[in-house]
């Protein structure tokens, strides 16, 4: 393992999740070098195709969010 990143991995918690976000905002303020591939494009244009044939099939985040809340207490 490189050096540094053994000495992240003794920073706190709380360290770590700030040398995250600042490593995201990096990233995010950067999106022209993020780029799909072009198997990604195709899924997200087979996607946005089958919302616009079936807009009301899907469900709302909010509402998946609860789902999943409710099965992780079930299965605790």
């Amino acid at each position: 393992m490189n050096t540094q990143v053994a000495e992240i991995f003794e920073l706190s918690v709380a360290e770590r999740i700030q040398i995250v976000e600042d490593i995201w905002d990096s990233i995010s303020n950067a999106p022209e070098e993020l780029s799909l591939s072009e198997a990604e494009k195709l899924e997200l244009d087979k996607r946005l195709e089958s919302y616009k044939q079936n807009p009301d099939e899907g469900i709302e985040w909010e509402t998946l969010k609860k789902n999943l809340s409710q099965t992780r207490r079930v299965t605790k």
